[in-house]
């Protein structure tokens, strides 16, 4: 799964069904819906500190401690085991990654402000130029 992180596939529960829109005649009779379900909260391979970061990233997603992901995007039940897989793996990646570094505010140089005065004041004698000069009759 990640590099400090493996999770055995006996912790991973399938449910399988039929799935929605078109299909041709396999459309009644074939189970390619996928449907992933990892408990996160009950998980022995996945240590404390991660497992607290992982909930709270991923709150909205947890039914009971449990993490749910759906797949029917494809015609094959196999297609969508995997494309659910991959699915875990990827959120699971970024909910147990570290938290970003806090940004360090930074001034904007002298030089950059002067510049900016220079161009706003050259922008306004520009336009200023546009104006109708009001003495002129064409």
């Amino acid at each position: 799964m990640t590099a400090r992180v493996a999770i055995p596939r006996a912790e991973l529960h399938w449910r399988f069904s039929r799935s929605g829109g078109p299909g041709g005649q396999g459309v009644n009779t074939a189970d390619s819906k996928a449907e992933l379900r990892f408990d996160l909260e009950g998980s022995p391979s996945v240590p404390g500190h991660l497992k607290a970061r992982a909930a709270e990233r991923l709150a909205g997603r947890l039914v009971d401690g449990s993490l749910v992901i759906v797949s029917s995007e494809h015609r094959a039940q196999l297609a969508n085991r995997k494309a659910a897989e991959a699915r875990l793996v990827a959120l699971l990646a970024d909910a147990f990654a570290p938290p970003a570094a806090p940004r360090r505010p930074t001034k904007v140089s002298r030089g950059r402000l002067e510049a900016r005065m220079k161009e706003r004041k050259a922008r306004s004698e520009t336009k200023r130029l546009r104006r109708d000069q009001g003495d002129w009759k064409a």
